[in-house]
């Protein structure tokens, strides 16, 4: 069975609140949060006060994300204001099983990201310490992105390679609405991240119409 993890980055910012509030009320047990530095990725989003703010709001699980460059530097300070998860991009990290580490020694889930041309051979030796391999189903950096289809296959391999060896769990994010989503469950996927999906319409019904097809 699968979950949704919202992506705040689609939110209503001026309803920030009113929104999470609304996925609580849907059964949501996790956010997801795109941390972007524009210069990994082209666009420039949050910091820690946002999810420091968020923490204080609600019990949700926090999935923080890191596209950005050096993460290794900011790891303390993203775990310092509550987040649950960090996940960093193995295309930034030239030390990545040293990020991972310091991570765990934190005490938060460590997740890596692969955007949609790293092929998962390049996760070979670091799958026995992640909690998370995140497949970028879009090119990072931007919202409301149209999912490529070959994606589909990367969670497949991932999936296959996971098998009974490896615990890590499968998540997606970028251009999943009600038409891909049980395409991704059934390769393999066990979390959904949406934004557009999710916050565009009525946030509770939105949210039930996706867990209705996961679960």
């Amino acid at each position: 069975m699968a979950i949704l993890a919202p992506s705040i980055l689609s939110a209503d910012f001026l309803n920030l609140g009113d929104n999470i509030r609304k996925l609580e009320n849907a059964g949501i047990e996790m956010l997801h949060i795109d941390i972007m530095d524009g210069h990994f990725v082209p666009n420039l989003t949050f910091g820690p006060a946002l999810v420091e703010y968020v923490r204080r709001f609600t019990r949700l699980k926090l999935d923080v994300h890191l596209m950005m460059t050096n993460p290794q530097d900011y790891i303390d300070e993203f775990c310092d204001v509550g987040a649950d998860y960090i996940t960093v991009h193995q295309e930034a990290c030239m030390h990545l099983d040293r990020v991972i580490s310091l991570i765990k020694k934190r005490g938060a889930k460590a997740g890596v990201a692969l955007n949609p041309a790293t092929p998962p051979s390049t996760l070979q030796y670091v799958l026995d310490d992640v909690d998370i391999v995140l497949v970028m189903s879009v090119n990072p950096g931007f919202g409301g992105q149209k999912f490529i289809e070959r994606m589909l296959f990367k969670v497949a391999e991932l999936d296959r390679l996971r098998g009974d060896k490896y615990g890590y769990q499968i998540e997606v994010d970028g251009g999943i609405n009600n038409k891909n989503v049980k395409s991704l469950v059934e390769s393999g996927a066990d979390i959904i991240v949406a934004g557009t999906a999710v916050f565009r319409g009525d946030i509770i019904e939105n949210c039930k119409k996706i867990g209705a097809i996961i679960k």
